[in-house]
């Protein structure tokens, strides 16, 4: 009996805990998806910065990868921090996407593997891309130079995510006219639609002028603090006005996604087992799941699924309104 309680006392240790979720997380991204008929080439975008643009994009392929699934990061952001967070080098003398998009190098010259992940490759940025933008205002075709050179990018891939810059500039129209599907990541903060509808705008401008194909088909809650009213009111209201859009999974605030990219990983690998890592991997299994028409069953973590309820409560019952939390 004594022996009983002992073994009973450790699993229940934190380190125990998550050692669990880790193993849990590992039989669940062994799962697999189905692959896509085609590849879907997906622009992470919101011109708004601190949103999670790049967390999102390195950690979704990070899970999709971990699925089974190949998949390519192309960094479009001159800060490089897709590139840092996949441990890829990118110094000035690296070639990257600013020699495919100003000096037109082919997109397989400058791909490079993932070290931590199989299935996963990258397409850094320097800084040499902060001076893209005016670079490219002379040269010809200059908003489909990217699509020209992932249309001739022969390697077999089932997602390329696109990781945009806090911006609407020539280098995010570049990815928009390259991609079939926008994804934007909203923060839980008050501020989070403000300046979404230029976002749309360009999207349809871009949609009816150079990709009529250009559609938003996700929106990823990001951020989420399942303590604040405020979080479950602005989850309400993106959840009213993209209806199915927005993915079930919302992704916690959380301190492992944000050490992930000082040692060079995604939160996948860094801490399998955290709220952080579990969400994304949920994420992207529900990315896959909802273009091959397959049910998803709306798996969090649990401690952001069971906050995110409580937190919902006491809005229900004061009804509280956004205005009232400014």
């Amino acid at each position: 009996m004594q022996d009983s309680e002992t073994i009973d006392h450790v699993d229940d240790t934190p380190i125990a805990r998550a050692a669990m979720a880790a193993v849990a997380a590992a039989g669940r991204a062994g799962e697999g998806l189905p692959r896509p008929a085609s590849t879907r080439v997906i622009v992470v975008a919101n011109q708004k910065g601190g949103v999670g643009k790049t967390t999102t994009t390195v950690n979704l392929a990070a899970a999709l990868a971990m699925h089974g699934l190949r998949v390519l990061v192309v960094d479009l952001d001159p800060q490089g921090n897709a590139s840092t967070a996949l441990g890829i080098d990118h110094h000035a003398d690296v070639p990257s996407i600013y020699d495919v998009l100003v000096e037109g190098k082919p997109l397989a010259d400058v791909v490079q593997p993932v070290r931590d992940v199989e299935g996963l490759f990258c397409v850094p940025a320097t800084i040499d891309l902060a001076g893209a933008e005016i670079e490219l205002v002379s040269l010809v075709a200059r908003e489909s130079r990217l699509q020209r050179a992932i249309t001739a990018y022969e390697q077999p891939l089932d997602y390329i995510l696109i990781d945009c810059p806090p911006s609407l500039g020539l280098l995010t129209v570049n990815a928009l006219v390259a991609g079939q599907e926008v994804l934007i990541p909203i923060q839980c903060e008050y501020y989070a639609l403000e300046g979404l509808g230029q976002l749309l705008r360009n999207v349809e401008l871009v949609r009816a002028h150079l990709n009529p194909t250009l559609h938003v088909s996700t929106i990823l809650l990001t951020m989420y603090d399942a303590r604040t009213r405020l979080a479950a009111q602005v989850a309400e209201e993106v959840r009213t006005h993209f209806a199915d859009q927005v993915l079930n999974t919302a992704i916690p605030r959380s301190v492992r996604i944000s050490e992930a990219p000082s040692y060079g990983q995604t939160v996948l690998t860094y801490d399998p087992g955290s709220t952080g890592a579990l969400s994304y991997l949920e994420a992207g299994r529900e990315l896959a799941l909802r273009a091959a028409g397959l049910a998803t069953d709306g798996f969090a973590a649990p401690a952001v699924g069971q906050q995110r309820n409580s937190a919902a409560a006491p809005m229900a019952q004061h009804g509280s309104t956004m205005e009232d939390n400014r």
